[in-house]
């Protein structure tokens, strides 16, 4: 080979390879000592917005990254966040400083990882911060409440709030659930007005948030600025075209008063907070050894009540339903009881709401419906083998399509579940959740009756009671107790009466207890059921094998019977009947 043809071919080969250093994937540069870019390859002109595609980048921190590292001799590695407006490019970038023909340079290879760094971006919102609302975790909070814990400087304090907004499971059930988190976005935003740089606001689960008030000297000053934000939340929200009220019950706990640890201060603020739930709601209270004591006893029923749903410790009681101008049984209430660690009888409003409050509910309703079948030859020998038998369901359950289809087929599976009869409160109809377009057709379909409970005291009216699909309509004691002396109630009756009459619903009087209140619904009246202590206590399965008449005569002696009792004794709680 001549010298010609040797000088042609590495002139080729030279513009081989500075095509290859063109096209190259990632992005390369060569610049100088002075950080000015001696070459650049297509790949880096696109990233760099030196080929006109996007807004030039601005290149003096890649300027002085290049005086770092030629002044270092060795290899560094960076990120580097372009912006473009809005958008932005992560470069991943070697920058590697090298000698050639006596020239200090610095060869730099960059690729790009946007995508990687935006996703790795979402995982730490996530796993920091509320996705909803935006507000940190608790992770976040608890992580700055441990670092004061750790200070711990002489003298200084702090304050930890739990808040809870009131009746917000109604809230999303009446208006939906996208209503009740454009709520919780909007409470967000009222709770954390005027805010210090250092408190802080945490949504913590679903209607729950934390709030860390940080420095403070003194409870009155935080009782203060508790006061002011809850009357800041009285004013309506207005969402989608609704008008909604909501309120929040806060519990309070101070460093070092009430705790030294996070948790410690979380728990016993989460104490105080459930003190304003069970006393009215809408308030703030701080915490006290009283407190604790209640939880503690809260505690020990509900350890109880969960040892007594696994042990089968529950029984019923049954109460008819009677036609009071012929004193034939209709149907019976199957009414739950716990029996406690010595045997006795607990009426439903000791346990009902906590079982409700800790998801045992639904277990708590088969074991009813266990109960029953197995006593079905006593209770027909008693009542009538053609009483409906009437279970009642709790508004949350009705609006849980799983509960409800595995209910259904437990009903299905008893042989005979046109005998039964689902009582539940007005609510569970008004919601939004379902409750007529998907549940009910389950329960039609198998002949299951449906009674609306406690009738008047929910969220019902008339109107609303044109558009309710139910076979029974029971009114609410409250209704009849001395209805002979009330004409307001008696006004109401005929009203409900005369509805129910034309949508084709039977009515039922609860809480029947004295023979005027009998004497005025069989002279002013068409209703031809009732249901109440004087015709008959709830009677427990041991009474009914004591007791089981030989006919028909008896059993109605049996089932009807006015029995001594005062007053007190018959309560409602969550759907139960005491």
């Amino acid at each position: 080979m001549n010298d010609n043809s040797y000088s042609g071919a590495t002139e080729a080969e030279l513009g081989f390879l500075k095509e290859i250093v063109r096209m190259l994937p990632a992005g390369l540069t060569v610049q100088d000592a002075q950080g000015e870019l001696l070459l650049v390859n297509d790949a880096a002109a696109a990233q760099l917005g030196i080929d006109g595609s996007r807004p030039l980048a601005d290149l003096a921190p890649r300027r002085e990254a290049c005086r770092q590292a030629l002044s270092a001799g060795q290899a560094v590695v960076t990120e580097e966040a372009l912006h473009a407006g809005a958008a932005r490019q992560v470069l991943l970038t070697t920058h590697r400083p090298v000698r050639l023909a006596g020239r200090e340079l610095l060869i730099s290879a960059s690729s790009d990882i946007t995508e990687q760094k935006n996703f790795e971006d979402q995982l730490f919102r996530s796993a920091y911060f509320d996705e909803l609302t935006g507000l940190p975790s608790r992770r976040v909070i608890e992580h700055r409440a441990n670092n004061l814990l750790a200070r711990d400087r002489g003298g200084e304090r702090f304050a930890l709030a739990f808040l809870d907004v009131d009746n917000f499971k109604h809230i999303n059930d009446y208006y939906g659930h996208a209503v009740g988190d454009a709520l919780l976005v909007e409470l967000s935003k009222r709770l954390g007005r005027d805010l210090r740089d250092s408190d802080m606001l945490s949504r913590i689960s679903g209607d729950e948030f934390l709030l860390l008030l940080s420095p403070i000297q003194s409870q009155e000053e935080v009782a203060e600025f508790m006061q002011s934000t809850l009357e800041r939340l009285t004013a309506p929200f207005f969402i989608d075209n609704s008008e909604i009220f909501a309120s929040t019950s806060v519990g309070i706990s101070l460093y070092p008063d009430h705790g030294r640890s996070f948790e410690t201060l979380r728990q016993n603020a989460d104490i105080a907070m459930y003190r304003i739930k069970n006393n009215g709601k809408g308030l703030a209270a701080f915490f006290d050894a009283s407190m604790e004591r209640e939880a503690q006893a809260r505690m020990k029923v509900e350890q109880s009540l969960r040892l007594a749903i696994l042990e089968k410790r529950f029984c019923c009681a049954f109460q008819s339903k009677v036609d009071i101008r012929t004193q034939a049984v209709k149907g019976i209430e199957a009414l739950v009881r716990l029996r406690d660690d010595e045997g006795v009888i607990q009426a439903p409003g000791s346990f009902i709401n906590l079982a409700g409050e800790l998801g045992l509910i639904d277990e708590l309703t088969h074991l009813v419906l266990a109960e029953i079948v197995k006593s079905i030859d006593l209770i027909n020998d008693t009542f009538g083998a053609e009483a409906t038998i009437s279970i009642n369901v709790a508004a949350k359950q009705a609006g849980n399509p799983e509960f409800m289809r595995s209910f259904a087929q437990a009903l299905d599976e008893t042989g005979f579940p046109q005998r039964f009869m689902i009582e539940v409160t007005e609510d569970a109809f008004v919601a939004k959740n379902h409750f007529q377009t998907e549940i009910l057709p389950m329960f039609r379909k198998l002949g299951v009756g449906i009674s609306i409970d406690d009738f008047g005291t929910g969220y019902s009216s008339l109107s609303a009671l044109a558009d309710i699909t139910a076979d029974e309509i029971k009114i609410d004691r409250s209704f009849i107790t001395d209805i002979h002396k009330r004409p307001r109630s008696q006004g109401i009756l005929r009203a409900i009466e005369s509805l129910s009459e034309a949508l084709g619903m039977t009515v039922i009087a609860e809480g029947l207890e004295s023979h005027e209140e009998l004497a005025y619904l069989q002279a002013a009246t068409k209703i031809r059921y009732a249901q109440g202590y004087y015709f008959s206590r709830p009677i427990f399965l041991e009474e009914l094998k004591l007791a089981t008449p030989a006919s028909s005569e008896a059993r109605i002696s049996v089932a009807s019977r006015p029995v001594q009792h005062n007053r007190q004794g018959y309560s409602r709680a969550s759907g139960y009947r005491r």
